[in-house]
């Protein structure tokens, strides 16, 4: 552990990516936009939306251009003449609407100023992409397929819009605003993270109100429950048998909470990737026994573990079993539903030789 609460992340998690998805600070840092033409229009407007002060410089810039710097004179300046490389000088980003040599010469320019680049249309010479964005600020999201399918881009953003009310950046807004008080109380790691994943859940189902003192109460309600009882949480999640994406809604909102992730053998890898990267997966020991003895100790931890395997915890013989055990000792688990397992009309999820054993 690093800091005695986390699980340290496991070593080689991430999946190679195309590119780095970052979220750049630029209130009050000035822009460069060198060029007037209608694409560079969006990225001008888009930049002062993010808060910076954008230079637009073009000798003929397009009428879109002049009537977008005229309706937001605080924001952009226009520059009616060629670029020249020292307008790079202080600028926090410079974009380009050039072709050819002039969009070599443009992004040559740019580096030799330290200033990362992007020139508009031409990935070659982009150290950096807009991606297609999801707006429910201060909730932002951005989606890049590396300039592969800018149409595949668009209409994943279509599906994300029609998931997020428009009320779903008041919540974000309200998350800034209860963070410090909740700080103030100084509760454990796991009493912190009940009430932002009770926020979290929420959020996502009240996403069409904006959020209220009595829900902030409730978390808080939450979390310091959480601190009282001094343990975690052990959730018993069914995950399958089937495809990964037959896995339930609940199950996929267990994983994302747990802190450890013990896993059953035949659990697919794919279904393990639906937790956070940084969650430790742990294989369950064979001995009942042994497994019942790690989740209680790492509950103990104050971590919240799901114990994931095949099959219906509310309705299977095998998972009863294991719910047995921790009561046994003490402990009363939550069960997150699965998928029945066809190889048995109770649900359960183990072959039946595992099944009996337990």
């Amino acid at each position: 552990m690093t800091d005695g609460r986390r699980p340290p992340k496991p070593p080689g998690a991430i999946a190679p990516l195309a590119t780095l998805p970052i979220f750049f600070k630029l209130a009050g840092r000035r822009v460069l936009v060198a060029g007037g033409t209608a694409p560079a229009v969006w990225k001008a407007e888009l930049l002062a939306a993010a808060g910076a002060a954008v230079d637009v410089v073009a000798a003929e810039p397009c009428a879109e251009m002049e009537a977008l710097c005229d309706a937001l004179p605080a924001r952009l300046t226009l520059h009616r003449r060629a670029f020249a490389p020292a307008d790079l000088a202080g600028a926090a980003l410079a974009i380009g609407a050039f072709e050819g040599d002039e969009g070599e010469a443009f992004r040559a320019a740019a580096q030799a100023a330290g200033v990362p680049v992007n020139v508009i249309d031409v990935p070659p010479l982009c150290d950096f992409q807009f991606g297609t964005i999801v707006a429910r600020s201060p909730l932002v999201i951005g989606i890049s397929t590396d300039g592969a399918a800018p149409v595949f881009g668009q209409a994943l953003r279509a599906r994300i819009e029609a998931l997020l009310p428009a009320e779903t950046g008041a919540w974000a807004v309200a998350a800034k605003a209860w963070r410090e008080p909740l700080q103030a109380l100084k509760l454990g790691f796991a009493a912190r993270r009940r009430f932002w994943e009770l926020f979290a859940d929420m959020a996502l189902e009240g996403g069409d109100r904006a959020p209220r003192e009595a829900d902030r109460l409730r978390c808080m309600a939450a979390a310091e429950a959480t601190e009282a009882a001094g343990a975690g949480r052990i959730l018993l999640v069914g995950a399958g048998p089937g495809p990964t994406e037959e896995v339930t809604l609940g199950a996929v909102r267990a994983l994302q909470s747990a802190d450890v992730v013990l896993h059953e053998a035949g659990v697919a890898p794919a279904v393990l990737g639906l937790g956070r990267r940084e969650a430790r997966r742990i294989p369950a020991p064979a001995e009942p026994d042994a497994t019942l003895d790690a989740v209680l100790a790492l509950a103990a931890e104050g971590r919240t573990v799901a114990w994931v395997g095949p099959g219906d915890p509310e309705t299977c013989g095998a998972w009863a079993g294991r719910a047995a055990g921790l009561a046994r000792r003490g402990t009363a688990p939550e069960t997150v539903r699965g998928l029945r397992c066809a190889a048995c009309p109770a649900g359960c999820a183990a072959l039946p030789a595992g099944c009996a054993a337990l």
